[in-house]
C-alpha cells in the first residue's frame, strides 16, 4: 500500500472511531520468553479504556507458520488469544474484542467453541476472559519457536466496526497444487510431470504389510474366545480388544481418512494461484463448517487417477493403510473404504441433541427425547449390527462443558426457552451456586448416557459402546458416570499419555481406554504444526513412536488413534485449523519419516502391550 492510500485510510477509520498506533519487529528465540508494549510508546493516543471498541486492528506479517499469544496487559489481569495468521506476507486481521472479555460458550465440542475464523487468520480462544478497561501493556509470547521466527507490526489500531481482513500483498499465497508458494522443502511439486514420477515410484514401492494380523487385524496366534464381533476382556491384567475370531487385538487407528481437505475460498479467491474445479472440488472445508470451499487433495486425486479416481484412491488408501500397519479406520472417516476393502472402523454416531444443544448439552427434558434418540439409534445401528468390521460406536466428541459447568449453565439460562432450561431454573430456585451447577449438569449427562446408550444397545446388542471421546480432564463426576461404557474414549494431546487421566479412569470404573486423537506437527509449508510440536519430520516420526509405545505399555490402554489421515490445507479448514499432521500431504505424497517410524512400531505393539518388550525412550525434540 503506497503512503497516499495509507493516509487516505487512517483518515477514514479515524473518522469512523478508530484509535491507531504503531509498533516494530521482534524475534521470538527462546521459548516463553514475552515480548512487550507500553501502551503510550505505541501512539499516546490509544486509550487505556477499551469498552467502547469492537475490534482490535493489526497489519503484521509473521515469517513462519508458528501461532502466538497475544497478551493484552489489563489492570485487572491478563487477557489472551492464540493467533495463526496467514505467514510469510502483509496481512490485515482484526480481533474480535469480544474473544478477549467474554467466555467461549458457543459451539457443541471443543474445536467448535475455541477456534474461530478471520480470513486471513485463525484464533484460538485460550485464556481468561475480563474486563478491558484500563489497558497498560500488549505483548506476544511464542511457546516453542522454531528457527527464529520474526513478527512485524506495522499498524495497531482499535476500530468501533470490523473493517475487514485483507491480503496486502498482490501474489497468490497457495499454488495449483495447493502447496504454499514460498519455501522450499523435499518432494515439493514443481510440475505435474514431477507429481507423476513421485505417485509412480510410491506405487512400485509400497510392497506389503507383515505385522502378523488376522483378516481382523488381529493378531495371529493369539486366542480368547470368539463371538463373531470384538469385544474386550482383561486377561492377566492387561485388557484387550478380541476380534470376531477371538484374536487379541490394539486399535492402532487413524482419523479422517477422506479424499477432502477443503478449505474455504468465498471472498479469499485471490490467495490462490488457481481454483480446482467445481466437479473434483468436494465443496466443504472440514471442521463442522460448512462453509462452502475448495480441496485440492481432491484435485491431485483426479490428476493421478484420471476420471474414476474415487475407486482408486479406496484401493490405494486401504493398501497404504495395511502396509503401514494401521488395523482401524478412525472417526470421521469415508466409510467406502471400510465397505470396500473390509477394514475394522469405528463408527461416529449422531442425532442426540448435542450439535442443538448448548455447549453440547442435550435437552434430555424435552418431551419426546428417548423417542428421537430411539430413531436416531435404528437408523444409524440396524443396517451395521450385524458386521463383523464394526469396532463399535462413539457417542459423541469432545463436550465442552465438563470443568465449565457454570459457563454451560450461563449459556442455557441466555438461551431460548426449553424444557432443559427450565429444569435448571427449577433446580436453581434452591440455591444458585457453582456446586449446584456442577451438580445439575451431571445429573443431566447421567440421564443423557443412559438413553442413549440404551438405545443403541437396543438395536445393536453386538457392538461395543466407545464412549464420549472426552478431551480435557473430565470431572471424576463424570468419569463415574460413564461406567455404563464398554471402552472409555479421550483425545489426549501431549507427547505422552496424561498419566493421571488414566489413573483416574482406573480407578474410578476399571475401563479399558482408546486415546481417541493424538497429532504432531512442524511448522513449515504454510501449516502450524498442531496441538503438540516437533522441530523437524524426522521428530514426527520419534513423537509418535514414543507415544504411542508408551500408551501401549499401559494395560488399560487398548488403541491409538492419530489425527489425521491427510494435512489440513495450509490456508484453514472451516475454523481456521491449518496443521501439518498427516501421514500424506495436500499432494497425497506420503512423509516418509512418519510412515517409518510408525511401521516400526506397530510391528511391536502386541509384545509392547504384553509386556515382552520394553517402550522407546527416545523422545521427540520440540524447537
Amino acid at each position: 500500500m503506497n503512503r497516499c492510500c495509507l493516509v487516505v485510510l487512517i483518515t477514514i477509520l479515524a473518522a469512523a472511531g478508530t484509535a491507531r498506533g504503531q509498533a516494530g519487529r521482534v524475534v521470538f528465540e527462546s521459548a516463553g520468553t514475552e515480548h512487550t508494549w507500553v501502551l503510550k510508546d505505541l501512539d499516546p493516543t490509544l486509550p487505556a479504556d477499551w469498552s467502547s471498541y469492537a475490534f482490535l486492528v493489526m497489519e503484521l506479517r509473521l515469517s513462519s507458520p508458528q501461532r502466538f499469544d497475544l497478551r493484552i496487559h489489563d489492570a485487572g489481569g491478563v487477557r489472551s488469544v492464540r493467533l495463526s495468521p496467514v505467514s510469510g506476507a502483509w496481512i490485515r486481521s482484526a480481533v474480535p474484542l469480544t474473544f478477549l472479555t467474554q467466555a467461549a460458550q458457543q459451539g457443541h465440542d471443543l474445536a467448535a467453541v475455541h477456534n474461530k475464523l478471520r480470513p486471513m487468520m485463525f484464533i484460538n480462544l485460550s485464556g481468561t476472559p475480563g474486563e478491558l478497561t484500563s489497558v497498560r501493556e500488549i505483548g506476544v509470547v511464542m511457546a516453542n519457536p522454531v528457527g527464529a521466527p520474526s513478527l512485524e507490526i506495522r499498524s495497531i489500531r482499535l476500530a468501533k466496526e470490523d473493517p475487514g481482513d485483507t491480503l496486502l500483498e498482490s501474489n497468490p499465497l497457495v499454488d495449483e497444487f495447493g502447496q504454499w508458494v514460498s519455501g522450499d522443502w523435499p518432494g515439493k511439486a514443481k510440475s505435474l510431470d514431477q507429481l507423476k514420477a513421485a505417485w509412480a515410484a510410491e506405487d512400485k514401492a509400497l510392497g506389503s504389510g507383515d505385522f502378523n494380523y488376522c483378516r481382523y487385524g488381529g493378531y495371529q496366534g493369539t486366542k480368547a474366545k470368539a463371538t463373531g464381533f470384538f469385544r474386550v476382556e482383561k486377561i492377566d491384567g492387561k485388557w484387550w480388544f478380541v476380534d470376531p475370531d477371538g484374536h487379541l487385538f490394539f486399535s492402532a487407528g487413524v482419523d479422517c481418512v477422506n479424499a477432502s481437505a477443503a478449505t474455504p475460498t468465498q471472498n479469499r479467491e485471490h490467495l490462490f494461484a488457481a481454483l480446482p474445479p467445481a466437479e473434483v472440488s468436494q465443496g466443504r472445508s472440514g471442521g463442522g463448517g460448512g462453509r462452502a470451499g475448495a480441496s485440492f487433495y481432491t484435485w491431485n486425486l483426479a490428476r493421478r487417477f484420471g476420471p474414476d479416481w474415487v475407486d482408486k484412491w479406496i484401493d490405494l488408501t486401504a493398501r497404504r493403510m495395511s502396509v503401514w500397519g494401521f488395523n482401524t479406520i478412525g472417526n470421521w472417516s469415508d466409510q467406502r473404504v471400510a465397505n470396500g476393502h473390509r477394514t475394522p472402523y469405528v463408527y461416529t454416531s449422531r442425532g442426540w441433541g448435542i450439535e442443538g444443544g448448548p455447549m453440547g448439552v442435550a435437552d434430555v427434558y424435552a418431551a419426546g427425547f428417548a423417542q428421537i434418540v430411539d430413531r436416531a439409534a435404528a437408523q444409524q445401528c440396524d443396517s451395521r449390527k450385524d458386521d463383523p468390521y464394526l469396532l463399535g460406536y462413539f457417542l459423541g466428541n469432545e463436550p465442552p462443558w465438563p470443568g465449565r459447568e457454570t459457563v454451560a449453565a450461563d449459556a442455557i439460562l441466555a438461551g431460548p426457552q426449553t424444557a432443559l432450561q427450565r429444569e435448571l431454573k427449577a433446580f436453581l430456585a434452591a440455591g444458585d451456586t457453582p456446586e449446584r451447577r456442577r451438580e445439575f449438569l451431571f445429573k443431566t449427562y447421567q440421564k443423557f448416557v443412559e438413553t442413549v446408550s440404551a438405545a443403541v444397545k437396543k438395536h445393536d446388542p453386538n457392538h461395543l459402546n466407545l464412549g464420549l471421546r472426552f478431551g480435557g480432564s473430565a470431572p471424576v463426576e463424570i468419569v463415574a458416570a460413564s461406567k455404563i461404557f464398554d471402552v472409555y474414549s479421550l483425545n489426549n494431546y501431549s507427547y505422552s499419555v496424561i498419566q493421571r487421566e488414566i489413573d483416574k479412569v482406573r480407578q474410578s470404573i476399571d475401563r479399558p481406554i482408546v486415546i481417541g486423537e493424538f497429532h504432531f506437527g512442524t511448522p513449515g509449508r504454510g501449516m502450524t504444526p498442531g496441538l503438540r510440536q516437533t522441530s523437524s519430520q524426522e521428530e514426527r516420526g520419534v513423537a509418535y513412536r514414543y507415544y504411542v509405545e508408551n500408551a501401549a505399555a499401559d494395560p488399560s490402554i487398548i488403541g491409538t488413534h492419530w489425527f489425521q489421515w491427510i494435512d489440513e490445507p495450509s490456508t484453514g479448514r472451516s475454523d481456521g485449523e491449518n496443521y501439518n499432521i498427516g501421514f500424506v500431504d495436500m499432494t497425497d505424497q506420503p512423509y516418509r519419516e512418519l510412515v517409518d517410524a510408525a511401521k516400526v512400531t506397530h510391528r511391536r505393539l502386541m509384545a509392547v502391550h504384553g509386556g515382552k518388550e520394553p517402550a522407546v525412550t527416545r523422545q521427540a525434540k520440540v524447537q
